[in-house]
């Protein structure tokens, strides 16, 4: 059985096989360079934890002091393949979308590699500004709290680097897949599950939903840092809405695939 491009269904293994291969090597390539890059790497890395951060900067100076300890033989050598890894995967990204591209583009119409490649762009951005977000100001205001907070004067923190390394990958990836909604949002609306109607019917509920998700990504008591974090992904709902409510107008016109 053969495809529009010619190809039968082994042919299309043997090319994805290589594309894979292309992805791997790529990601190998570009984690090797972050790793030998280290102390740069781990200069943007450590950043946040920087009394002069640019955040703190901005409001005025931080007044706090911490430092991160080492509790395990391996640890520092597991966390340097561990940042290098995921920077190679941030760096070779845009390769990766595009070798992904040319592998579904044969089988696609022009109209449908125009929503693909869009929906892929718009992905991508939305990504990076969300991790982008938190790691200018999520992250920073979760980490002086909670790494100056104290039951006790008694009772010293000492912050691993393990500890800090996990929170600020998981917090930047979490907002990373938050800042996707609205492309979400326009998917399901392509597959008719989702209205503008819906959406607006249950706005109140969905910022219940909101705010419970940013009490869970930001473990600190001020209302600030909350606000901080609940009020872009309010702000994204909104524009989904619109996006949703455009996606429906065009479809009624009949110019949806145009």
């Amino acid at each position: 059985m053969t495809s529009q491009s010619g190809l039968n269904f082994w042919d299309h293994l043997d090319e994805l096989r290589h594309i894979l291969l292309r992805i791997v090597s790529a990601v190998c390539v570009c984690m090797l360079i972050a790793f030998c890059f280290k102390e740069p790497l781990f200069r943007i890395v450590l950043a946040p934890k920087s009394p002069d951060f640019v955040l703190y900067r901005l409001l005025g100076g931080g007044d706090f002091s911490v430092n991160l300890i080492n509790t395990r033989l391996t640890s520092q050598f597991l966390i340097h393949m561990k940042v290098a890894c995921y920077a190679g995967v941030v760096l070779a990204s845009p390769y990766i979308i595009y070798q992904l591209f040319t592998f579904v583009a044969p089988a696609l119409y022009a109209n449908e590699r125009r929503h693909i490649i869009s929906s892929a762009l718009w992905g991508y951005l939305l990504f990076i500004v969300g991790a982008l977000l938190s790691y200018f100001i999520i992250f920073p205001f979760t980490f002086r709290f909670l790494s100056t907070y104290q039951v006790s004067t008694s009772v010293t923190n000492a912050i691993t680097i393990s500890s800090y390394i996990d929170t600020l990958l998981t917090l930047t990836l979490m907002m990373g897949l938050i800042f996707e909604m609205p492309l979400l949002c326009w998917l399901l609306s392509k597959l008719r599950v989702l209205s503008s109607d819906f959406m607006k019917n249950y706005r109140r509920h969905a910022i219940v939903a909101i705010l419970l998700l940013a009490a869970m990504i930001t473990p600190t008591t001020d209302v600030f840092t909350l606000l901080v974090v609940t009020l872009p992904m309010y702000m994204l709902y909104e524009a989904s809405i619109l996006i949703v409510k455009h996606s429906e107008r065009k479809r009624a016109l009949g110019i949806e695939n145009k």
